[in-house]
């Protein structure tokens, strides 16, 4: 359907009406700005501002002479599936969840007892002294916290304590999916970094803040998709270019945290404003919407701040299970198994993939990341034998075609069996991209 409305706002809303009905699809061009302003009769200026407002509102995005198209996942529909639709007995790799086996159960308080009301601090307190007695032995200062729902919105809150819409943000290349669609939703522009199993470049780091880049995201581990982590010499070269740009607001991503495999190399301490995130989802449970962050003061504070004007604060309930998790000493022994599992289904994967002439990427963490030539073919030739995995698409800015393999349900005796169709499927859509060496 043709958009409709003689009103920027009006335009804006019937374009949003007609995505969420199926009448427009996420990449889909919209019509150029004189030529719909012309068929609605209005003022090309009109139309140019409804535009604006989809931009504004992370549902469009304008690509120069190439006009504007609905982005790949718009922040008015519901999140997009990462494949193509899955047929019953397919295996299932693709979505990046823990292995519910290796999860520790929850302790959450007596109910018979918990009675909290709405005057509280924020901050749980023994949630508090563990998150300080965690990030401490790990080298992050802990004098500052804050609780959020998630990493994503913790990086969501921090980003908007120190940014600007049309602030430029230097993002890991390939990243994490959600967060590059919350950067166009909040119309900050996503500068591609690029990485290795050490992660992000620090000479593509140095050039992005060169050019003005106000704020920096890193996951120091278990890095999504592409399974990175930090090493300390990477941690000591990039300090060495934050250092040279203070007043950079740098994000250190831990959502991997203790399943995650390598120690933590931390990379906070050089700049005026810094957050540490450390969630509990893929250690501890996804539905413990709950997440630590450590930071300097005027972050923090500024994130408090905006949460009081908001929800408050995260459930209590959710903070005395993670601080449960946090101390315990059963729980640290199933969190430990956890790790060595996702370290040894890792490792399964990448050697039976070099059997088979494939290199991947993997160092940590719960994903394993294959270059291919045809990510779209492979996905698809790889379904129809049986399996589900992620094409690179969505993760990718700049960087070459991959795929996302979910290893957390992938038992090492399977890799073999896997590793084999995933060859054979990237051979049959145009092989793969790069060789084992």
């Amino acid at each position: 359907m043709a958009p409709t409305g003689r009103t920027a706002a009006e335009i804006a809303a019937s374009i949003e009406r007609d995505l969420r009905h199926g009448d427009l699809a996420p990449g889909d061009a919209l019509p150029p700005v004189r030529t719909l302003a012309a068929g609605l009769g209005v003022n090309p200026n009109t139309v140019a501002a409804a535009y604006r407002l989809l931009r504004e509102r992370g549902i469009v995005e304008t690509q120069g002479r190439a006009g504007t198209r609905v982005l790949p996942r718009p922040a008015s529909t519901e999140r997009n599936a990462l494949g193509p639709a899955a047929p019953p007995g397919t295996r299932m790799l693709v979505m990046g969840e823990p292995d519910p086996e290796l999860l520790p159960d929850p302790r959450f308080p007596d109910p018979a007892t918990w009675r909290p009301l709405y005057n509280h601090p924020p901050l749980y307190g023994p949630l508090a002294d563990a998150a300080r007695g965690v990030l401490t032995a790990e080298g992050v200062p802990a004098d500052h916290l804050v609780v959020t729902s998630g990493a994503l919105d913790a990086i969501e809150r921090a980003l908007m304590t120190h940014t600007r819409p049309g602030d430029t943000v230097l993002v890991e290349d390939p990243g994490w999916a959600n967060f590059l669609d919350l950067l166009a939703a909040l119309n900050l522009t996503a500068r591609p970094v690029r990485l290795d199993d050490d992660g992000p470049i620090p000479d593509d780091v140095a050039r992005g803040l060169r050019d003005g880049a106000r704020a920096f995201v890193v996951t120091v581990r278990a890095q999504n998709p592409m399974g990175a982590a930090v090493s300390p010499e990477r941690a000591a070269e990039l300090r060495a270019v934050l250092a040279a740009h203070p007043d950079v607001l740098l994000i250190q991503d831990d959502h991997g945290n203790a399943i995650a495999g390598p120690e933590l190399a931390s990379v906070v301490g050089d700049t005026e404003h810094w957050a540490h995130v450390r969630s509990s989802a893929k250690a501890y449970g996804p539905d413990l919407r709950c997440t630590i962050v450590s930071g300097d003061e005027t972050t923090i504070g500024r994130m408090a701040g905006r949460q009081r004007l908001g929800p408050g604060w995260v459930s209590h309930a959710l903070q005395h299970a993670v601080a449960h998790a946090w101390t315990s000493p059963e729980v640290a022994a199933q969190v430990e198994r956890a790790r060595l599992a996702y370290a040894e289904r890792r490792a399964a994967l990448i050697a039976a993939l070099a059997r088979h002439g494939m290199a991947a990427h993997g160092r940590s963490g719960i994903n394993v990341w294959v270059p291919v030539r045809d990510e779209v073919g492979t996905v698809a030739e790889l379904l129809a034998r049986g399996w589900l995995i992620a094409p690179g698409k969505r993760f990718r800015i700049a960087s070459p075609p991959a795929v996302r393999v979910t290893v957390a349900r992938l038992a090492p005796e399977e890799a073999e069996t896997f590793a084999a169709a995933l060859a054979a499927a990237a051979n049959v859509s145009g092989g793969s991209a790069y060789h084992a060496v």
